[in-house]
């Protein structure tokens, strides 16, 4: 039986995946899935950097705008929504074209992942919940350190539902949550061009303050008020998002304005070292670079348009078996 023929465009913030893959789907007569963990919530659209309708151009865009900011959405709601529309698009012969820099999201595709949860899962977080409620976050915080001091310090004790989450992984799995991904290549389901963009760091990173500035000129301040105001809280994962989760200490009287935009800076910079650090362990992935005018590097359009050319024409089908 042959794969269904997927191109996933991924790479670190700001680097230009979503214009790419609009140029992929408008060439190939595709639609795109976002593959953006916070771009699934309503309302947020400034500090995610979701595509106006006009940049859209036209192309369906999938798996955006999915819950309210006050829900939970996880990467198996994410990956059951996203075969069903890769099936949907496959019977009305479109290519699916899946951008995002969610690296466990793109997994879940290339990878076939599944997420079923263990009938114990439920029963450690209850317990774990119950634990919390009797004795408070610091004792959870320090029942995490014993067991996986990596996370303990890379959580605060105020982030009860990811320090839950760690305990969870610890106990279940029987390693800690800091130990990370597994990223041996497993079988999927689809045959998968997987296009990475990159840039030189320092250019990079100006790119992304460049984008942040748009982003405080937009409105992302009031943005996040409104948010507040629907009745979105700091627990919720929504609001735990760079750019997000700053503001809600600015609202709190805890940081300046002038502080709010340095953390919100220094926090990207730092999410696209370890995007980067995700995506390099995956040989599969076709490396192409970008300038800081958004361009690409000379030479790299046309080879990345060969190899999709040649993707699409049957002629690299990439292998997962």
């Amino acid at each position: 039986m042959t794969k269904q023929s997927v191109i996933c465009v991924v790479g670190p913030t700001a680097v230009g995946k979503s214009d790419v893959a609009v140029d992929i789907a408008l060439r190939y007569g595709g639609e795109v899935i976002s593959a953006d963990s916070m771009q699934v919530y309503r309302g947020m659209d400034i500090g995610t950097a979701k595509l106006s309708r006009a940049e859209q151009r036209g192309v369906p865009h999938h798996l955006l705008d999915v819950v309210d900011p006050t829900e939970s959405y996880t990467v198996a709601a994410w990956k059951r929504a996203a075969d069903e529309v890769i099936e949907a698009l496959c019977n009305r012969g479109k290519l699916p074209v899946v951008c995002g820099g969610t690296g466990l999201y793109i997994r879940a595709i290339t990878d076939d992942l599944t997420f079923a949860e263990k009938p114990e899962t439920s029963e450690v977080r209850q317990r774990w919940q119950n634990y919390v409620e009797q004795h408070g976050v610091e004792a959870l915080h320090r029942a995490l350190r014993e067991v996986d001091e990596a996370s303990a310090n890379r959580l605060h004790p105020n982030d009860v539902k990811r320090v839950i989450r760690a305990l969870e992984v610890a106990e279940t799995s029987g390693r800690p949550l800091s130990q990370g991904y597994d990223f041996t290549e497993k079988s999927g389901r689809y045959n998968v061009l997987l296009i990475g963009l990159w840039m030189e760091r320092q250019a990079l990173y100006e790119r992304v303050e460049l984008r942040i500035d748009k982003m405080i000129e937009a409105g992302l301040e009031d943005e996040v008020k409104r948010l507040l105001q629907a009745g979105a809280t700091a627990e919720d994962t929504s609001l735990q998002a760079i750019g997000y989760k700053e503001f809600v200490q600015y609202f709190r009287g805890e940081c300046s304005l002038e502080e709010t935009i340095a953390a919100i800076k220094q926090n990207t910079r730092r999410f696209v070292k370890r995007q980067l650090s995700w995506f390099r362990r995956d040989a599969r992935i076709q490396w192409f670079e970008r300038t800081v005018d958004g361009q690409f590097a000379a030479g790299e359009a046309a080879r990345m348009w060969r190899t999709i050319h040649d993707f699409v024409e049957g002629k690299n089908q990439v292998g997962h078996e």
